[in-house]
């Protein structure tokens, strides 16, 4: 298979550079603390900038500037908690910014590449037929190159194979750089293991709600839904089934609409109810269907 790299020249139709590195006072000749290609590698030296008086005009306000960096030299991890969810088309704008984040994010870019071929093993795509294991290793190896999207299509097949601990696992990892999508596939996992783990999944759930991701928003709901007792809260409940009724998701509009239909966290309105079971009912939801096409019936 050939590859191309991306971007495909450094250097325009007239011979001038495209990319130029931003440098500070001196360029390393070297690159002492360039990190493990490991992105979960364990740096025990972490870069310390020196900092230099550009001014002795004032002892009480002089002036500093860094010695000896580069934004390629950042440890992985840090750069890692700065690009690990981004998408490729979020990747190609960072690395145009220049040479050296070009060259750190590099791991990255690579990561697209397998997870594009991991989806493409996984769902028969690009002419190439279905298989799971080569799907996997795709995704595997995306993921250790530090994209949360590879490792939350990695844990999806892992739970899809019945490897439920790989799975959480790879979700946790994603959930812990920041995306929301393995925020919420970790909190439901938890709410599905054996013992279930309402406390930490409900603690992931709003945090990818409050990311606006509309099927958090909706397990969410669900989940405090369930919750019997004085802890019960069924404005908070209504509160996220209407963002994921929002955001779109249909299962959401549904019990949106039962709760105006019977004032459960929300002012009761029978127009609001119509509003949300129609919505529903034109997206699909078989049981919206029903229920809306029976009020048209008695009206």
């Amino acid at each position: 298979m050939n590859q191309k790299t991306w971007p495909p020249s450094n250097s325009n139709s007239d011979g001038t550079a495209r990319f130029t590195a931003f440098s500070f006072i001196r360029k390393q000749t070297h690159l002492e603390n360039r990190p493990s290609e490991n992105p979960f590698f364990n740096h025990s030296k972490k870069i310390t900038p020196t900092l230099h008086p550009t001014s002795k005009s004032s002892s009480s306000n002089n002036q500093y500037c860094y010695y000896n960096q580069d934004f390629s030299q950042l440890p992985y991890d840090v750069i890692l908690r700065i690009a690990a969810t981004f998408t490729l088309s979020n990747l190609r704008a960072v690395s145009l910014v220049c040479k050296s984040w070009c060259d750190a994010l590099r791991p990255l870019r690579e990561s697209m590449v397998f997870l594009r071929w991991g989806k493409r093993f996984k769902h028969g795509r690009g002419g190439v037929k279905p298989n799971l294991s080569k799907a996997l290793d795709s995704f595997l190896k995306g993921a250790a190159r530090g994209s949360t999207l590879a490792m939350v299509d990695a844990g999806l097949l892992y739970w899809e194979m019945g490897k439920r601990e790989e799975g959480i696992g790879l979700y946790r990892k994603a959930a812990e750089l920041g995306d929301p999508a393995g925020q919420c596939n970790l909190g439901i996992s938890l709410l599905q293991v054996n013992p279930p783990d309402p406390e930490e999944a409900v603690k992931w759930l709003y945090k990818a709600s409050a990311a606006g991701h509309v099927r958090a928003q909706y397990q969410l709901a669900l989940s405090l839904h369930k919750v019997h007792g004085p802890n019960r809260n069924l404005q908070e409940t209504a509160k996220w089934y209407m963002r994921a009724a929002e955001g779109g998701y249909v299962r959401a509009m549904y019990n949106t609409a039962l709760c105006y239909s019977v004032g459960e966290g929300l002012m009761q309105s029978h127009k609001l109810a119509k509003k949300w079971m129609k919505r529903a009912a034109d997206r699909g939801h078989s049981k919206a269907q029903f229920e809306h096409g029976l009020s048209l019936y008695s009206a």
